[in-house]
């Protein structure tokens, strides 16, 4: 066990190295495949529906398909009240309260706005976020931000350095309840902030106080801006630039009065606030999409998901001051404004003296090489929260994140997030509803676009949210996958002749404790399926089983397709279940889970990239030993394969073909062996 943790740990460690940003004398043409997909955790979110807010529609009707959806609803958040009132902001223009189930139209934003009001071009169009005054249950404070077009371009100034073809602004209101506990607002508001933007895109995006703030901390009662880069980092210096507010995290405190327009104050603790030529706004800059923010309840750091370019989506620890990079980095790469591959290159030798503040985690975008070099490549991570609820304790001290566009929930360690260390490892959350396995696409009926978000209540607890359908779900539990009771039979002490039935007896040897597949078999006819393995009889077959043993590839490593598998819910040379372990994982049928059930064999695991055509990490690459672990649940079909001691499936698949069977080794036309092998399970007699 020992040294299965220390491989582990060694594993993890040069995986994690590999991640740090440090300039090399690596050839300077741009980056393939930047980073590897994040693996399965392993780890599945119970969700509960707990709403569906109403349809809504952009006016006019837009031209880009992506803003029709069912609503356009983007966050989730409580009411800083103590009523348990959540509230829901739509794009489209309402703000809706939740309370106790029962949801109403707290505000018409739109409406009050008028026709300035935008919200049919650009996905950030609209009512783009709210956020509630911590104090909000005695001065009935909040604010919020939405973008203007029409007269407001001619008839309203922004505050701050806006560009001279200025296409949208951005406005944060401050709204004053006149009375808190009210269903529907009725009050007054006034403008605090308008920015003004180059084009339709990344604009004014998450505003929020620190909800770890104490009095007497410098944060108390600030609120935070993320501010866009406008959609013209990608070829100005516009956010790197500390005299212009794009592309920045600002901070202001809407209570002063001494910003440009007497509407907000500058807190003497911003760390450009003594900077010849900065403005005194800005907390962080060098950004391009600064999408959503938010604090760890414990730690109390800053966490933000930036939206990348070409290449990367990234979260960054926010501190003050930092740098994060954009447009001369984009995650720990290189970025070069207008080079026609739209990629990442390598860091440049001295690039320290830059000071940039690299990402914590990140993923790429796996760019298809079909693709044209500088289109949308249709990602866009989704900041999330570090989980500090009570509710669910395997979650605690997990980043919850995600993708988008696909609606791909994603976690990483809280602990292993620092500024200025090796990102951390992200791996994929799996998705349950009603105790079964499901995916966010499938479950807001859309293959296409999932448009997920994520909000969070007072008491830490998270919340999923996706415009494709407008529903709101709670994350309720978390499950470990293919946990199923194995049962208490097992079979160990396999090493004899007697205890096996090859399918060519002549092409084995058992010299005691190994089981050997010394000649490679030969395609036979029938279905498509391995073409030689050998069925341990010893033993009953089993229902749910966890297979545990040590492989080892003994064709040589120059060999390309590389394979030996192991055999489970064997009922017939037709009709068995097997994990393919290979060390190439670009063809389909290499590296994976498969079913052959009286026809070629069907790929079943959930790591295969059909349009890429990329799988799971290749399960073995060497000569050497390898611990293997395959793990069936009949009830459920859940199947998992893990390697070398890791907590994490290397694979994972659903099936439900067979319910029990008997376990095996073998390969395609390779040759191998096996040690070690311990079988446990639900004996079926």
């Amino acid at each position: 066990m020992f040294r299965r943790l220390s491989r582990l740990a060694v594993t993890t460690f040069v995986f994690s190295a590999l991640l740090v940003p440090i300039a090399s004398a690596q050839a300077d043409v741009p980056i393939a495949d930047p980073l590897p997909t994040p693996g399965a955790s392993g780890i599945g979110l119970e969700l509960t529906e707990v709403a569906q807010l109403p349809k809504s529609q952009p006016v006019p009707p837009p031209t880009d398909s992506r803003l029709v959806r069912y609503n356009r609803i983007n966050y989730l958040g409580e009411v800083p009240d103590g009523s348990g009132r959540m509230f829901v902001p739509d794009m489209n223009g309402k703000l809706y309260l939740l309370d106790d189930g029962v949801q109403h139209a707290f505000l018409d934003l739109g409406a009050a706005i008028g026709p300035d009001f935008h919200t049919h071009r650009g996905l950030g169009s609209g009512f783009g976020f709210a956020a509630f005054h911590p104090d909000f249950s005695r001065n009935g404070k909040f604010y919020t931000v939405h973008t203007e077009t029409g007269s407001a371009l001619t008839t309203k100034k922004p505050d701050l350095p806006s560009p001279a073809d200025t296409q949208v602004h951005g406005v944060i209101t401050e709204w004053t309840a006149s009375d808190p506990r009210a269903d529907v607002f009725s009050g007054t508001h006034r403008e605090l902030l308008r920015v003004g933007f180059a084009s339709f895109i990344h604009g004014f995006q998450e505003i929020g106080f620190n909800p770890t703030a104490r009095r007497w901390d410098e944060d108390h009662e600030l609120l935070y801006v993320a501010s866009g880069d406008g959609g013209i980092g990608v070829s100005t210096t516009v956010p790197q630039d500390l005299a212009l507010p794009q592309g920045k995290i600002l901070r202001i405190d809407p209570a002063g009065r001494d910003g440009v327009n007497g509407q907000y104050g500058i807190p003497p603790t911003n760390p450009f606030v003594r900077t010849a030529g900065a403005l005194g706004e800005i907390y962080a800059y060098g950004m391009r999409d600064p999408y959503r923010f938010s604090w760890d309840r414990v730690t109390r750091r800053m966490y933000m998901g930036h939206i990348g370019e070409k290449a990367v989506d990234a979260v960054y620890e926010v501190r003050k001051g930092a740098n994060l990079g954009w447009s001369e980095r984009e995650g720990i790469w290189e970025y070069r404004r207008g080079d026609p591959s739209c990629g990442v290159f390598p860091l440049p030798a001295d690039d320290a003296k830059y000071g940039y503040t690299y990402p914590v985690t990140a993923f790429d975008h796996n760019r298809l090489s079909t693709q044209r070099p500088c289109a949308d490549s249709g990602n866009a991570l989704m900041g999330g929260f570090v989980y500090r609820g009570s509710k669910i304790p395997s979650l605690r001290g997990k980043y919850i994140y995600g993708e988008g566009v696909k609606g791909l929930l994603y976690y990483a360690d809280e602990r292993e997030m620092r500024a200025g260390r090796p990102m951390a490892v992200s791996r994929e959350l799996m998705v349950y509803v009603n105790g079964r396995l499901t995916t966010m696409k499938a479950l807001v009926n859309d293959p296409n676009r999932v448009d997920l978000r994520f909000g969070q209540d007072a008491a830490g607890e998270l919340y999923v949210l996706a415009k494709a359908n407008g529903k709101v779900w709670k994350v309720t539990g978390a499950r470990t996958f293919a946990s199923c009771d194995s049962g208490h039979d097992f079979v160990a002490g396999t090493g004899s002749a007697r205890s096996w039935q090859p399918v060519t007896p002549s092409l084995w040897q058992f010299p005691g404790r190994e089981v050997v597949l010394a000649q490679p078999g030969v395609a036979r006819p029938g279905p498509r399926r391995p073409f030689e393995y050998a069925v341990l009889q010893k033993g009953p077959a089993f229902g749910s089983v966890q297979v545990d043993a040590s492989v080892r590839l003994d064709t040589p490593v120059a060999e390309p397709n590389r394979d030996v598998i192991i055999v489970f819910g064997h009922r017939s040379d037709t009709e068995f279940y097997y994990a393919h372990l290979s060390s190439d994982n670009r063809i389909y049928p290499h590296n994976g889970i498969f079913v052959v059930n009286n026809a070629d064999r069907l790929r079943l695991d959930h790591q295969w990239d059909a349009v890429r055509s990329v799988g799971a990490p290749p399960a073995v690459t060497d000569t050497a030993w390898h611990r293997v672990r395959v793990k069936h649940c009949a009830d459920s079909g859940e199947i998992a394969v893990y390697m070398d001691g890791s907590p994490y499936p290397l694979m994972t698949a659903v099936d439900k073909t067979f319910a029990c069977g008997r376990v095996g080794f073998g390969s395609f036309d390779n040759i191998g062996r096996l040690r070690d092998l311990r079988v446990q399970g639900k004996g079926v007699r």
